[in-house]
Formats: C-alpha cells, structure tokens, sequence
C-alpha cells in the first residue's frame, strides 16, 4: 500500500504546487517574506549598511523564481499589490515635508542650493558616463528620471518616453547604492551634523537612504525625508524639461 499511496501524495503535491505558482498570492507571499528576512538580517548584522533589507530582498526574490521557473509577468501579478501602494507613497511624501517644514525654513537657502546642485548632479554624472561607455538612447533615457524617488520616477518616465520598468531598476539600484556607501563618503567628507548628512542621503538615495538614515538617527531621518520629498517635486517639474 505504501507505493500507490506514496504516488498519491505526490500527484496531490504536484497540483497543489501548480495551483500555487499560478495564484497571484504566492509572489505577494514571497515578496513581503523576502523583505521580511532581510529586515532580520539587517537587524542581526547590527544595522551594517552592506546588509541592506532591500536589497537582501530581491536577491531572494530573485533566487526564487529562477528556481521555480516562474515569469516574472506571473510574479507581478501578485506582487502588483504593492506595487499599487507606490502612488499612496508618493502622496504621502507630503507628511515628512509638512512636519519638517521649520526645519526646512531655518536653514533654507544652504539647503536649496544642495537640493539644486544635488539633483542636477545626478542627472548629468549618470547622463555623462552612460554617453561616455556608449549606451543607446532607450537605456540612457531612464538616467534622467531615476534621480528621483521609484514612484514619482516612473510617472516622470512615461512623461519623457522612457522605460518606466527599466527606470525603477535604476532609480532602486540608485537607493541602494547610496544607502550602503552614503556613509562612508559622508565620513570621508568629515561630514558630521545628523540634518547635512540626512538631507544629503534623502537627495541621493531615495527612500532606501531615507530609510536608512532613520534606523541611524531621528534627525538625520526628517532632513532625508524633507530632501527626499523635496527632490520628487522638483524632479517632477524639471526632468521633463531638461530631457
């Protein structure tokens, strides 16, 4: 009894694994695990900027449906419900800037000036080195929307006939870059005031580096938001002007 049985259990397994790589719930699973396990990791690794959860995460993430064999059209079926939740986020960057708005204003034009010198920095440094390694025009495109947080990035992006898929990934891989290395530069710098550091992190990492500079310090944490919310807006006015 125990063959017949033991095929059976294993024809039962097998729809049951194909009814799942076919329900939108398992990517949302997988996602939200995958964050999940690299929040434990940060944690237990001390907060070590090279332990970044996002960035843990979608190697997990990624891992798992090369494995599995599953699309990523199929993965985004599910995943798309936090995608979803992009456009509540870039509304809510209106919180940060209304709470830090008298920190803003006591320290308005040195941080404007940043806000100005940062976010055209980034444009034309990304702009420059991908004309200069020689990349077509569809993959240069998005450098000029990705200065900006993911959300707003790829609004801006299907204003100015980019990718906006591709501008995601650039503008992720952006927030995740400046998360792990912000600090050693910023110390390199001998940059030392919680508010110089955190506005700086919120213009050049996004949400990542937001996130980041608020597990480190609650100052640091409302400057990168106020940089962060500050450099969408005006990205969102500008980028399609200056492409």
């Amino acid at each position: 009894m125990t063959g017949p049985i033991s095929t059976l259990s294993q024809i039962e397994l097998g729809e049951i694994w194909v009814y799942l790589t076919g329900s939108p719930l398992l990517s949302l699973i997988l996602t939200l695990a995958a964050y999940q396990v690299g929040l434990m990791v940060y944690e237990q690794a001390n907060k070590n900027p090279f332990a970044n959860p996002v960035a843990i995460a979608i190697a997990i993430v990624i891992a798992t449906i090369s494995v599995i064999g599953l699309p990523y059209a199929k993965y985004f079926e599910g995943a798309q419900f936090i995608h979803f939740l992009l456009g509540t986020a870039t509304v809510a960057l209106a919180v940060p800037i209304y709470r830090g708005w008298q920190l803003f204003r006591q320290r308005a034009a040195i941080l404007s000036a940043a806000l100005i010198i940062g976010g055209l920095g980034s444009i034309f440094s990304a702009i420059g080195l991908a004309q200069l390694i020689g990349l077509p025009a569809e993959l240069t495109l998005p450098f000029f929307a990705k200065s900006v947080t993911a959300p707003i990035a790829m609004g801006v992006a299907e204003n100015i006939g980019a990718s906006p898929t591709l501008t995601a990934v650039y503008a992720v891989t952006t927030g995740i870059t400046g998360a792990i290395i912000a600090r050693y530069i910023l110390d390199w710098l001998r940059i030392r005031a919680w508010w110089q550091r955190g506005f700086a992190i919120g213009v050049a990492a996004h949400g990542i580096g937001t996130s980041r500079a608020f597990s480190v310090s609650a100052e640091a944490g409302a400057f990168a938001s106020i940089g962060m919310g500050l450099h969408g807006i005006l990205g969102a006015m500008l980028i399609p002007w200056l492409s």
